[in-house]
Formats: structure tokens, C-alpha cells, sequence
């Protein structure tokens, strides 16, 4: 593991970073910062030593469109989807006035 990283050098990164950092958020940083880094070095090394025999993938298993065929079906008429609603009007459902307006 690397030394610790100096108080100025975490707050210069917290302001890069547009992020406020408490006085004590800036010295437990300055610790765990440098494994922090350490752990992003060893993915990096990994990632370097696959090379480009390991082909990019946007998920861990190989996955393929799950849907049903798009298929047009006759839907309920307007009668049918008014027909359990408590309240209509003209083809509508009535709800309760929410805003104040009418």
C-alpha cells in the first residue's frame, strides 16, 4: 500500500471534483485514499493483461430479446373499459377534482 496522501492534495481533488469535504473527511481521506488506488491499479492490471482476446460485452451472460412479436389485437371498445368504473361521463372516466380547477 502506498503513504498516506497529503491534506492539500485530497482537498485539491475534492475541488476538482466540485464536492465539499469536512476537516475530518479530508485527513480519513488522505489514508484511505492510496488504497483506494491501489485496488483501481490491480483492476487496471487485469484489464490490461486480457488484451483484446476478451471481446467488450454489456452483460456478464449472453441474453436475447425476451419479448413476444408486436402483433396488433383487437382492445376492449370504450363501453367495455368505462363499463367497471365507478364514475363517467362522455366516454371518461370521472375522477375527483385534485387542483381546484375545473
Amino acid at each position: 500500500m502506498s503513504s498516506a496522501i497529503s491534506r492539500e492534495d485530497v482537498a485539491h481533488l475534492a475541488s476538482l471534483a466540485r464536492i465539499s469535504l469536512s476537516e475530518d473527511e479530508l485527513d480519513r481521506l488522505g489514508a484511505e485514499l492510496p488504497a483506494i488506488l491501489d485496488h483501481v491499479a490491480a483492476v487496471q492490471g487485469v484489464v490490461e493483461s486480457a488484451g483484446d482476446d476478451v471481446e467488450p460485452m454489456s452483460h456478464p451472460v449472453p441474453i436475447s430479446n425476451v419479448f413476444r412479436e408486436d402483433v396488433v389485437r383487437p382492445g376492449l371498445t370504450p363501453e367495455a373499459a368505462l363499463e367497471g368504473a365507478p364514475a363517467s361521463e362522455e366516454q371518461r372516466f370521472l375522477v375527483p377534482q385534485i387542483l381546484g380547477e375545473e
